[in-house]
């Protein structure tokens, strides 16, 4: 079962999907701090985790699998978006320079054939990133958020996934200790839940976020 793009933004324009957000998007912007003059390419439900690059980046564009369903973006500018199929991504090879993947991996059908196209259209020294709930975590448990839909992921199986897509784990990092609650107390005190969750339980967090290279030589052929 996966969310669709409706009940996401519906989620999203939540205080707790707000929150959910801006905790993950810390996260990335750590790891990608500047992508000024790049081909950034959001796959899965994507939008809200690429607006602080759309102003800098070259090109930001989304794309959402058809079985999620359509997401304009952005809301009243020109259409950066468009619906995909994960088996054939209407994109150029070797096109963009940061991929980012989030509500994609666990919704998707075939994550095979997904990694083989984001082989295909990043770029020999692009990136990829993988933001995806955590097995363990609360958040994977709650059908009320995105992130309780599809097949959650620990930091192992992620690994284990990108080496046999000729991939290779540059870092990983994790995010969304504070529970699932609508509760406003425990939301606008997520900042320490993030700080304490990373020094005392960094297992128990809510999504896995993982940084990837393509690994070129693992797809050379022997002679």
């Amino acid at each position: 079962m996966t969310a669709d793009a409706r009940s996401a933004a519906e989620f999203y324009g939540t205080a707790r999907g707000a929150v959910a957000c801006r905790l993950v998007r810390d996260r990335v912007g750590a790891m990608w701090p500047d992508v000024a003059g790049l081909q950034v390419l959001g796959l899965g439900y994507a939008a809200p985790y690429l607006r602080p690059w759309r102003d800098s980046a070259a090109r930001c564009i989304v794309g959402t699998p058809a079985q999620i369903g359509v997401a304009r973006w952005p809301a009243g500018h020109p259409a950066l978006s468009c619906t995909i199929e994960e088996d054939a991504l209407p994109f150029p090879d070797l096109q963009f320079d940061r991929i980012l993947l989030v509500h994609g991996l666990e919704a998707s059908e075939n994550v095979r054939v997904l990694l083989r196209e984001v082989w295909r259209v990043l770029r020999d020294d692009g990136r990829l990133l993988i933001v995806a709930p955590n097995r363990v975590g609360l958040w994977a448990h709650v059908e009320s958020t995105p992130f309780g839909h599809g097949q959650p992921y620990s930091q192992g199986q992620i690994g284990r996934l990108l080496q046999s897509s000729l991939f290779r784990v540059e870092q990983r990092d994790t995010a969304l200790y504070v529970p699932p609650t609508n509760l406003r107390l425990l939301l606008r005190s997520a900042p320490l839940w993030e700080r304490a969750g990373h020094r005392v339980a960094p297992r128990l967090a809510g999504v896995t976020i993982t940084e990837a290279v393509k690994d070129v030589y693992a797809a050379l052929p022997l002679r």
